[in-house]
């Protein structure tokens, strides 16, 4: 067996990126993303595609955001591992995996193969995400009426709103930018992501009390794949009333309101309040993302 062979992409040689199995489904994962041929990367081993991976980012982004798509054939987890450490780019990696993935053997296999590679790359577990999938078919959520919700021009409310929530939030995210750089810095992260999103500033809004006081906030997005439940958020002392519902309902809403045929959203298997609202607001699990992290990062 011949020494493996790295081999970084361009057009005329991309079709080399599809010459793998791709038992976890990846490409249904990715059927709305696009990805540039020279941000892909494979390991070959006697001509023999063993490894792939390939590096995302926004249409204007000079370098990837992440690698999320990362495949590696059984018994070659020092080859994915490789492909990984040695790519100009060390940015987090997500992995896409079927809802199911744990309860069938060839796929937790698959599965486990890869998180293998990762971490002989040098890349450790951030969190478990469930990936949601909301259509017509679902029936759009009751609107509890509980709460006013109006625009909001400002950055800066947005900024100490998103300052108060993270201070007591759940998400691995935003706990690492807390742990970098602090609340601030968890803050000013979420507001860059939400100016970077094609869709429309003006769409961000507060929710308040019919009696005017500030309860949270949600933002209705589009991710370069389409419309998302982009952020909800409740102020800590209004916790405990069930409002992240009524955010997700009205950011539902907004969405089919503004044309959406379909609306994804996303949580931490960890936070089970947040998962509980998807669910009561009928959005069905898709699939799992489990992400990883460079420990260079740290």
């Amino acid at each position: 067996m011949t020494d493996p062979v790295i081999r970084a992409l361009d057009e005329s040689d991309a079709h080399l990126f599809d010459a793998h199995p791709d038992p976890l489904n990846a490409r249904a994962a990715h059927r709305r993303t696009s990805h540039r041929p020279d941000w892909k990367r494979v390991v070959l081993r006697d001509g023999a595609v063993v490894a792939r991976g390939a590096w995302w980012g926004g249409p204007d982004d000079k370098e990837p955001v992440n690698v999320n798509w990362f495949d590696v054939a059984e018994g070659e987890e020092a080859a994915g591992a490789e492909l990984l450490r040695s790519a100009p780019w060390q940015v987090e990696l997500e992995l896409n995996l079927p809802g199911d993935w744990r309860e069938h053997p060839h796929l937790a296999d698959a599965a486990e193969t890869r998180f293998a590679a990762a971490r002989a790359a040098g890349y450790e577990l951030l969190v478990e995400r469930f990936l949601y999938r909301w259509t017509p078919e679902c029936g759009l959520p009751e609107r509890p009426g509980r709460l006013v919700f109006t625009a909001e021009p400002d950055d800066a409310v947005f900024f100490d709103a998103l300052r108060r929530i993270h201070a007591v939030t759940l998400d691995a995210h935003a706990l690492k930018a807390i742990e970098e750089g602090g609340v601030d810095r968890a803050a000013q992260e979420e507001l860059d992501f939400f100016h970077w999103c094609p869709s429309p500033r003006e769409w961000w809004q507060l929710a308040r009390t019919p009696e005017g006081e500030p309860v949270g906030i949600h933002i209705p997005a589009h991710n370069p794949s389409g419309p998302t439940i982009g952020f909800i958020g409740v102020l800590p002392e209004h916790r405990g009333h069930g409002y992240a519902y009524d955010l997700l309902a009205e950011c539902t809403h907004f969405l089919v309101e503004h044309g959406a045929e379909a609306v994804t959203g996303a949580t931490d298997r960890g936070n089970f309040p947040m998962a509980a609202n998807f669910a009561r607001a009928g959005f069905p699990v898709v699939r799992e993302r489990i992400n990883f992290r460079p420990i260079t990062e740290v």
